[in-house]
């Protein structure tokens, strides 16, 4: 499922996360737990940004990097 996210819904659920650790009224074991999933959402955008990053990379042309 996470797999599937796109960027921006890896980033909203993100910020979701923070929001609520950011609150300071989790116990700590929710805590624990949304700190785990941040985590997941964070990788997610890395990835996602790496993947874009690759596509619009402009890599130099053989002939003139002679």
């Amino acid at each position: 499922m996470t797999d599937e996210l796109t960027y921006e819904q890896a980033l909203e659920k993100l910020d979701e996360k923070l929001k609520l650790l950011e609150d300071g009224e989790l116990s700590l074991e929710e805590a624990l737990k949304a700190v785990d999933e941040a985590r997941v959402y964070l990788k997610i955008c890395t990835e996602r940004l790496e993947a874009a990053k690759r596509k619009i990379e402009v890599r130099a042309d053989p002939e003139t990097s002679e």
